[in-house]
């Protein structure tokens, strides 16, 4: 626990770094997946009894969750790369105006707003950077038809009030993440609930996902249609050992690395995933790249990735990096259905568009789209800002290896939210990387 912590705080600094052209090689062991490692850790301290999580990545959001979980009244010892979670026998205990700091993550605010209900006492939700300006209205709506308290700033999010059985209409293109909040939550309630999603419903391979964990934790959720979902009362969270599997949302880095620089492994990930990230893979043979299934994972091989058109609709999480793929693939490319890149840490869209358009990139945008116009070379030599967003930061870095001349990423330090360890993980691939004071 104490050297998890120390790495923590020394790693909270602002940051430059200074990518080189460079020719990737080897294999990469691609971290545990965040959106699975927060819905076991949530799963297994609602469980009565000891869970042991494994394969662990210590990210700023996985922090976050583990935080909350222990104020909300979970035991969680923190090892190298894995979790002893003793889970919570009563929310009795829970303290009247507790505090609970989600940093910047969106998937553990929008999980615990229902979880923490249940204790019935008033609890105050903080974040940084753009995390309480992100929507929340459905919540609000839910609190306020209940005839809950439910009130927001841009500082803190307060509630008191235990939610209650009910049919819940909920929109399908705001953010799965609120679904996957009631699906933890309403199955610990006396009476039956139904959530009904109201089309288009985006990004719902997240919501299989949440099925498929508390699956794993004993509670069943009974999917009538893709649109209709019924959870029975009286559920009990069944304590468990858990395998966190590798996340093809960073696998997605990577694996355009792959097919713009140089043949790489990618290892540590399940072929059987369920992760809506895994479209990473169908849209690079769609562009033409060659990808060969192994035994734990998949080799990528450089290729010329071939103009396209792409579906951001249930991956919307694979914008950034695609916007790499298609800078410097052949022929124009058009990335479709990315409105909600909008909403994330920054506004993906812009974040882009301004940073590659500094590199000579042909790029327009609309309010939901994004079309790019190929090259094989840019010149770099110029600084770039990443936006306050891993996904920004880590999406620039791949391309810079690809440039003809180095580029500085300010703001490098927004990796630690999802993946600490990417420019290191880099440089084990031969990547040069130097890190500016």
């Amino acid at each position: 626990m104490y050297e998890i912590w120390v790495y923590v705080y020394e790693k909270g600094r602002e940051m430059k770094v200074k990518i080189y052209p460079s020719r990737c090689s080897g294999e990469i062991k691609i971290p545990s997946s965040k959106s699975m490692g927060h819905r076991a850790i949530i799963c297994a301290s609602l469980a009565n009894g000891k869970s042991i999580i494994s394969n662990i990545d210590y990210s700023d959001d996985i922090i976050a969750t583990i935080e909350g979980m222990k104020k909300l009244g979970a035991k969680i010892e923190c090892e190298k790369d894995r979790l002893i979670i003793q889970g919570i026998e009563s929310f009795k205990n829970f303290e009247e105006n507790s505090i609970i700091d989600c940093n910047e993550s969106g998937s553990t605010l929008r999980f615990f707003i229902p979880i923490f209900s249940l204790t019935g006492k008033k609890i105050i939700f903080t974040g940084k950077n753009r995390l309480l300006k992100r929507p929340q209205k459905i919540y609000e709506k839910i609190f306020k038809e209940q005839n809950l308290y439910y009130y927001s700033d841009e500082n803190k999010l307060e509630i008191k009030g235990k939610i209650r059985p009910n049919e819940y209409f909920i929109d399908g293109n705001i953010s799965s993440q609120f679904i996957s909040g009631l699906l933890f939550t309403l199955p610990l309630l006396e009476k039956d609930s139904i959530i009904n999603i109201n089309p288009p419903f985006e990004s719902a391979s997240y919501i299989d996902l949440t099925i498929e964990v508390l699956k794993e934790f004993g509670v069943s959720i009974e999917k009538i249609t893709p649109l209709k979902f019924k959870i029975m009362g009286n559920q009990k969270y069944i304590n468990k050992d858990y395998e966190v599997e590798g996340d093809f949302s960073q696998l997605a880095f990577f694996a355009v690395l792959g097919a713009l620089n140089n043949n790489l492994r990618c290892v540590g990930l399940s072929h059987n995933s369920k992760q809506g990230d895994k479209e990473i893979l169908n849209i690079l043979n769609k562009s033409g790249i060659k990808i060969e299934k192994i035994s734990n994972g998949y080799i990528i091989y450089k290729g010329d990735p071939q103009g396209c058109e792409i579906d951001l609709g249930d991956c919307p999480d694979l914008g950034p990096i695609l916007n790499i793929l298609a800078m410097y693939g052949k022929g124009e490319f058009k990335i479709f259905n990315a409105g909600r890149l909008r909403l994330k840490e920054s506004d993906r869209i812009l974040a882009m568009e301004e940073e590659l358009k500094k590199l000579g990139v042909e790029i327009k945008t609309t309010a939901d789209s994004i079309y790019i116009k190929g090259s094989e070379t840019y010149l770099g030599g110029i600084e770039l800002f990443g936006h306050k967003d891993h996904r920004i930061v880590m999406s620039l870095a791949i391309a810079g290896t690809m440039l003809e001349k180095p580029i500085i990423i300010d703001g490098a330090e927004a990796i630690e939210k999802s993946y600490p360890k990417f420019f290191e993980d880099l440089k084990k691939l031969n990547i040069k990387i130097e890190y500016l004071k």
